[in-house]
């Protein structure tokens, strides 16, 4: 299964991008980025395969820019 078709397959990715990219809940250091142990508290089934593809920069965090883009690439699917 691709790295897009399982996070279709996953029904709390479904997100607004502009609520995500500003989710206190998730954000839970406050920094306006995403580690990837944010991300997997908040969706269990994120990989860190999936986070790497989606941190463009490789810095080991997702900015708003990346949500954008991850959107854009459809790893990651906005609510309508």
């Amino acid at each position: 299964m691709s790295i897009r078709n399982a996070l279709i397959a996953l029904p709390f990715v479904v997100l607004a991008v502009p609520a995500f990219a500003q989710d206190v809940a998730i954000d839970t250091d406050g920094d306006s980025a995403y580690s990837f142990a944010e991300l997997q508290a908040a969706m269990p089934e994120m990989t860190q395969e999936l986070f790497d593809a989606m941190d463009v920069n490789a810095d080991g965090l997702m900015d708003a820019d990346e949500i954008v883009a991850a959107t854009e690439s459809e790893l990651l699917v906005a609510a309508e």
